[in-house]
């Protein structure tokens, strides 16, 4: 009889460390991303060059002219960057429509744009020093009735270029 319950934890345990596991869902929207009738975005944020400072995930809405506008984004989610590993963060959205996601890493958490931070858009466009902000037409994404997910790669200014971490 002990013999028995011992195996089963043992497979039990098998079973589990088997199994693949998730990221956590951060940010306050969390439950919007475990809600398979919500429109939200999870977004995957990779490429930290420093695990230190604040993350701030900003949703924008589908105008053009409101694209990194002060003031006009839809909602903003800021995390302490974790540990280690990417960062799953939710952000909820009004309802099914067109969307843009800024994301910034203020490495030393003064809340204030830096040459050291880095920053990812929806869709990965490519950045420069010349050119920073994207076309909202290389950033916007369709949200349906059902959590989205996408994956952004932070890009951090490197000499004279701007491009994700351990990238030529």
């Amino acid at each position: 009889m002990i013999l028995l319950k011992i195996r089963s934890v043992l497979i039990a345990l098998a079973v589990l460390n088997a199994a693949p596991s998730r990221a956590a869902i951060l940010g306050s929207d969390a439950a919007a991303c475990a809600n398979p009738t919500a429109s939200a975005v999870l977004v995957r944020v990779e490429g930290f060059k420093a695990r230190t400072g604040m993350l701030r995930v900003q949703v924008y809405g589908g105008n053009p002219a409101d694209w990194l506008a002060k003031g006009k984004k839809l909602r903003r989610i800021e995390l302490p960057v974790t540990a280690s590993g990417y960062m799953d963060v939710c952000i909820a959205v009004p309802g099914p429509g067109k969307y843009a996601i800024a994301v910034r890493h203020d490495v030393d958490g003064s809340g204030k744009s830096g040459w050291d931070d880095g920053a990812a858009f929806s869709r990965n466009p490519s950045l420069s020093l010349l050119h920073l902000k994207p076309d909202f037409e290389k950033v916007v994404i369709p949200v349906g009735q059902v959590p989205r997910e996408i994956g952004v790669v932070l890009n951090y200014r490197s000499g004279f270029s701007i491009r994700p971490v351990g990238k030529n």
